[in-house]
C-alpha cells in the first residue's frame, strides 16, 4: 500500500501551484492594483484538507 495516494498527491500538487505569487506581468498589467495573492497559505497556519477514503468507493459496484 502506497504512503500517498494519487488523489492525495494531486491535491497536494494543486495546492502547491495555488500557494504562488501573482506573476510579474500581472501587476505590470493592471498597474498594481492587483499586487498580492490574497489566498496564499503558510504550511504552519493552515492545514489541507485530507480525503477521506475509507468512505469513498473508488468503484462503483454494479
Amino acid at each position: 500500500m502506497k504512503a500517498k495516494t494519487d488523489e492525495l498527491k494531486h491535491r497536494l500538487a494543486k495546492a502547491l501551484n495555488q500557494n504562488r505569487r501573482v506573476p510579474l506581468f500581472v501587476i505590470a498589467k493592471t498597474k498594481r492594483k492587483i499586487s498580492r495573492n490574497s489566498k496564499t497559505r503558510n504550511w504552519r497556519q493552515s492545514k489541507i484538507k485530507k480525503l477521506n477514503t475509507r468512505n469513498q468507493k473508488r468503484h462503483p459496484t454494479y
